[in-house]
């Protein structure tokens, strides 16, 4: 008997699996790449294996590109379909955070030099 039964567990789907569903990542291996090194995390939590279940109402923060997107899950998907069907999945919960300034620092040619001369 392998009934525990209590109610069935919420459905769910591997984090490899959705975020390359939502289009965040190019492939899937690159997104178990990702969890594995600890850069995505899962309701504030860093995740280590890819196989960790997201379910609808997780928030998922990951990088894509230079940012650095946190999102809410609002479904699982089914499929890797057009980026149409992918932007259904998700909804932003924050603005994107640029990872790393690519454009060098610099200061104002007219800014004084000090003040106090």
């Amino acid at each position: 008997m392998s009934d525990s039964g209590g109610t069935p567990a919420p459905p769910g789907r591997r984090l490899d699996q959705w975020l390359w569903f939502a289009r965040l990542v190019k492939t899937r291996s690159l997104a178990a790449r990702l969890c594995a090194a600890g850069v995505v995390t899962l309701n504030g939590v860093a995740v280590r294996k890819p196989n960790h279940l997201v379910r609808v109402g997780d928030c998922v923060a990951a990088p894509q590109g230079g940012f650095r997107r946190t999102l809410e899950v609002l479904a699982l998907g089914a499929r890797r379909g057009p980026a149409s069907e992918a932007r259904l999945l998700y909804l932003d919960a924050a603005a994107p955070v640029r990872l790393a300034d690519l454009s060098p620092a610099w200061e104002p040619l007219l800014a004084e030099a000090d003040p106090e001369d």
